[in-house]
């Protein structure tokens, strides 16, 4: 099987696993040297699978492998990504930690849910993972958080609120209706048709 190369202009530092979650929780990577050779199987647990297939994703950010785990037979998907070091995210209280695209995703995730499919999330975080990155090498959690509202602001009013709930600490309903006001100014009117 032929297996797709990252593109030139991305480092090559090292390359991460990462893996759909099943009942039995997340899988875990087994590596050796820089490569993986079996991942745990996030249904039965098990270290025995076999790559499937394999493509280029997230316009040639990632490589998706589907699997299939020899022990169960169930299929499972994960995508492999360069772990660009760098992005140092400063959270409020000034401690720093490696920014997590996959925290990220959750919360992209709890907001949306039953409103985004998981291309369009995954699609999501990867825009906003890229324009963070673009900013610099420390980012502040403040940042992320604005950025994150800029872009749901524009997808889906539903879950601009459910995050924006979260990150500015709703403790009233007088604070949705404040916010709802302000999502209502700051859209786009809808447009009258010519007489």
């Amino acid at each position: 099987m032929h297996e797709p190369a990252l593109p030139p202009n991305r480092a090559r530092t090292a390359v991460r696993e990462i893996v759909a979650t099943g009942p039995a929780g997340p899988a875990t990577p087994r590596w050796t040297s820089s490569t993986v050779t079996a991942v745990r199987c996030p249904f039965c647990r098990e270290n025995d699978d076999k790559v499937v297939d394999s493509r280029v994703g997230e316009d040639g950010a990632a490589i998706r492998r589907r699997r299939e785990c020899l022990t169960c037979g169930r299929r499972f998907t994960t995508y492999e990504r360069v772990d660009e070091h760098g992005l140092v995210v400063v959270k409020r209280d000034g401690t720093r930690e490696p920014f997590d695209r996959e925290k990220l995703r959750d919360g992209l995730e709890r907001a949306a849910s039953g409103r985004l499919d998981e291309h369009a999330l995954d699609a999501l975080a990867s825009e906003i993972e890229e324009q963070l990155r673009a900013a610099g090498g420390e980012v502040g959690s403040d940042r992320i958080g604005v950025t994150v509202l800029e872009h749901l602001r524009g997808l889906d009013h539903v879950a601009y609120l459910r995050f924006a709930s979260v990150y500015k600490g709703f403790e009233d309903l007088a604070d949705f209706e404040r916010e709802v006001v302000e999502l209502q100014k700051t859209t786009e009117p809808k447009r009258r048709l010519p007489n």
